[in-house]
């Protein structure tokens, strides 16, 4: 099959496209024939080696762990998924090998849920990673409120624009930073946009005088630092960006595959309470360019690389 894999850690450069060896469907497995892959930071950071500590590199390695496609194979202890079914699917495992930038995946069932109807492949490629993160955050480790008031940085980015929507739909008020161009952006999700940068924390306490509840941080480092002042004691503290917060008494958290929590989102993306705003698409074989562009850091919700089957004849 065709996919884009990289044998050495480094720049977008590393990344081929070519053919490699189809993937093997395991008993607890569901081969499905790709759509749509997003692109997430992990991505990059994984092919740059930052994850090099924690997760083995078996390579080649074909990157990507977000995609959306159709069931052409279930494994054979695997009842819940049928030949084509349309998917969408978090598939990360404890090591880097088989990723979703490819014309097919071996996805293990743990990580697929049943794909939002009224969303498009791309539009449901960009909600597994961002919306698992949003949501397991603020439902499970800030354990969020009716009535309580959130602030969740970069709120116009991915993980961010996600967990605004969320938040809104637990009844929570949210406040997210982002840059003036993204500020009606936010409005449009249901939150109260906020200027990042110098003086943060007098804007923040401008808009809730009363205080937060809790903080998402996405970004780490001074934002996390500014927003550890921002609370009282008792207040919730959660990071996806810098274990730091654990030294503020805050939560550290890496998203995990869940297909309970998935299937939830799915239902909330057919509910219309929660959507995927895409910002570019790029082919399969231009990965290194949705590469490049995740890494200048101003991404208005998702960047997804598409696999195109219209040309394709004989494709199972």
């Amino acid at each position: 099959m065709k996919a884009i894999s990289y044998s050495r850690y480094g720049g977008p450069e590393v990344l081929e496209y070519g053919e490699v060896r189809d993937p093997k469907v395991g008993p607890d497995e569901v081969l499905v024939k790709v759509r749509a892959a997003a692109v997430n930071p992990v991505d990059w950071k994984c092919r740059e080696g930052y994850l090099d500590t924690v997760l083995d590199a078996v390579f080649p390695v074909v990157p990507g762990w977000d995609v959306s496609g159709v069931v052409v194979q279930p494994g054979v202890a695997v009842p819940e998924f049928a030949v084509g079914d349309e998917v969408i699917g978090y598939v990360r495992e404890d090591f880097l090998s088989r990723g979703t930038f490819a014309e097919y995946v071996a996805a293990p069932v743990r990580t697929l849920a049943r794909k939002p109807r009224n969303l498009s492949f791309e539009e449901a490629a960009g909600l597994p990673l961002a919306g698992l993160t949003a949501y397991q955050v603020l439902v499970k480790a800030l354990e969020v409120k009716r009535g309580e008031t959130v602030l969740v940085h970069a709120a116009a980015g991915g993980v961010g624009s996600l967990a605004v929507q969320i938040g809104v739909h637990l009844g929570a008020r949210m406040i997210g930073t982002a840059s003036e161009r993204n500020h009606d952006f936010v409005r449009g999700l249901g939150g109260e946009p906020v200027a990042y940068g110098e003086g943060l924390a007098e804007r923040v306490r401008g808009l809730a005088p009363e205080g937060l509840d809790a903080v998402f941080d996405t970004v780490g480092g001074d934002t996390l630092r500014t927003s550890a002042n921002l609370l009282a004691p008792e207040d919730r503290l959660a990071s996806i960006a810098d274990a730091e917060v654990l030294s503020y008494g805050g939560r550290y958290c890496f998203v995990r595959p869940d297909a309970a929590d998935l299937g939830k989102l799915s239902e909330l993306a057919e509910q219309g309470t929660v959507s995927v705003h895409v910002q570019e698409t790029f082919p399969l074989e231009r990965a290194a360019d949705a590469h490049r562009l995740s890494e200048e850091g101003r991404t208005r919700g998702k960047i997804v690389v598409t696999v195109d089957w219209e040309s394709e004849e004989g494709v199972a």
